[in-house]
């Protein structure tokens, strides 16, 4: 266990079940949570390992338990290793960790719909919801939360059901929190709207902030502040791997861009000119560069310039947010917390809440951890 887990109640364990389970985030919670409650690294990233979420009592790392759905077929194992030859993960951790990612691949079950899938949307809501059931029967978990860690979707057609809405309604019917770290649909399906608010349980979204938009979460209100008037803003990204690959549909960038469109409004009160080109790059494979250029007026009309460089890597920047909403959703689930949950903004791009900047919404998820460490 790590320094500041605690488990949320004696012996309980808790199921993460990852939609997109195969894939790069996927592989780097699994692979990570198994070697921090193993402690064989530290927990850099994981703001809920942090010394303010001490007394919240959030499930211990060691008693998450994973499964999901996915259409992929590569197991979790060799993901594991594909993903260390390219540096996301240390060379030695897809062995020191084998065993814990071959159990979470055991328990993926096929996603879809894929080509040639005859069921209707009510078929597949109702056999993902039975995978979930059969999930908490088979492991025993106390409850469990879904988290949507699978490629951005388009914007679908009206009247339609997009994957990540099947998934979703297939949470709510199987009594699971549910958390969309994509900009994807989702619960925000119209015909959603009604159950999610009827059913008790907790959930949070959408757009998991890990790079980019981190950056502009926090910039954004500096210029606000010191009155600086932004005249423009573009950016770029370049990047590889499946992300790059869905984001060159141009209809899926729309989607991703909309959350970092939104983060600018919100912050600096006004829509500076220009926009967010995003380019694969498939040589970069898991790694990203992101370039934002902000034109701005200084004092008596004074012009200037800030530009940004940005090179990571999202999955090692996105697991562990997802390990965190996991635990924080299932201590709130735990604490008869239900709704959308505005207290999690900090960790989206397009939140549930109003507040946009990175350090309102900070203090928000602080007074929340002290809010689930209360008694009942």
């Amino acid at each position: 266990m790590t320094p500041h887990a605690t488990t949320s109640a004696a012996g309980d364990t808790i199921g993460v079940w990852l939609i997109g389970a195969r894939g790069s985030v996927a592989t780097t919670a699994v692979a990570g949570c198994a070697a921090l409650a193993a402690q064989l690294l530290a927990p850099t990233g994981m703001v809920t390992e942090t010394d303010a979420f001490t007394g919240s009592g959030l499930p211990a790392l060691d008693s998450l338990v994973f499964g999901g759905h996915d259409t992929a077929s590569t197991p979790l194992p060799k993901r594991a290793e594909e993903l260390a030859a390219q540096g996301v993960l240390p060379p030695w951790l897809p062995a020191a960790v084998h065993s814990e990612l071959a159990a979470a691949d055991a328990r993926i079950r096929p996603g879809g719909p894929v080509d040639g899938d005859s069921r209707a949307p009510e078929e597949l809501i109702a056999d993902f919801a039975t995978d979930l059931r059969d999930f908490a029967r088979r492991t025993g978990v106390a409850r469990t939360v879904v988290v949507n860690v699978a490629s951005t979707e388009p914007e679908p057609a009206p009247g339609t059901w997009p994957a990540s809405s099947l998934y979703a309604a297939a949470a709510l019917r199987a009594g699971c929190a549910f958390a969309d770290f994509t900009p994807s649909t989702g619960l925000r399906h119209p015909q959603l709207a009604g159950a999610a608010r009827v059913s008790g349980l907790p959930y949070a979204g959408r757009d998991g902030k890990t790079g980019q938009t981190l950056l502009r979460a926090v910039l954004g209100p500096m210029f606000a502040q010191r009155a600086l008037a932004v005249r423009a803003w573009s950016g770029t990204n370049l990047l590889g791997g499946g992300d790059g690959a869905a984001l060159a549909d141009p209809a899926a960038a729309r989607a991703k861009n909309a959350g970092k469109e939104r983060v600018l409004a919100d912050t600096l009160g006004t829509t500076p000119q220009g926009e967010v080109h995003i380019d694969d790059v498939p040589a970069l494979g898991e790694w990203k560069t992101a370039w934002d250029h902000v034109a701005f007026d200084g004092f008596l009309g004074t012009r200037m310039v800030l530009q940004t460089i940005w090179q990571g890597c999202d999955s090692a920047l996105a697991a562990p947010l997802v390990l965190d909403l996991a635990r924080l959703l299932a201590r709130a689930h735990e604490k008869g917390l239900s709704g959308p949950r505005p207290e999690l903004g900090f960790y989206f791009k397009d939140p549930d809440g109003d507040e946009s900047a990175l350090t309102e919404q900070y203090a928000h998820l602080l007074a929340f951890a002290a809010r689930l460490g209360h008694s009942r």
